[in-house]
């Protein structure tokens, strides 16, 4: 008996032409934007916190690295919709 599995490599099997395509990939580096400025404004306000409250200094590192992840995927993502967008840096 065979079952039917669904997921996200029945996603990836999709055929698509290439309008489709830049779209998703546009759709995706919306998202990557959002996200990347969501988590910089998360930093941003735990790093305003009370100087005498302490807080929780590991939420600050996670918005600083997702910030940063999501930071590469938008400068990945502008590599694909857009080459040579961001200078190499030598």
């Amino acid at each position: 008996m065979r079952t039917a599995h669904r997921g996200y490599a029945d996603g990836m099997t999709d055929v698509v032409d290439s309008d489709e395509l830049m779209r998703r990939i546009q759709r995706a580096r919306a998202c990557a934007a959002q996200e990347e400025r969501a988590w910089r404004a998360r930093g941003e306000e735990l790093g305003r916190t009370d100087p005498g409250d302490p807080g929780d200094p590991g939420a600050a590192r996670d918005a600083e690295v997702r910030r940063v992840a999501y930071g590469v995927v938008l400068r990945v993502l502008d590599e694909i919709l857009t080459p040579g967008k961001h200078a190499a840096r030598g």
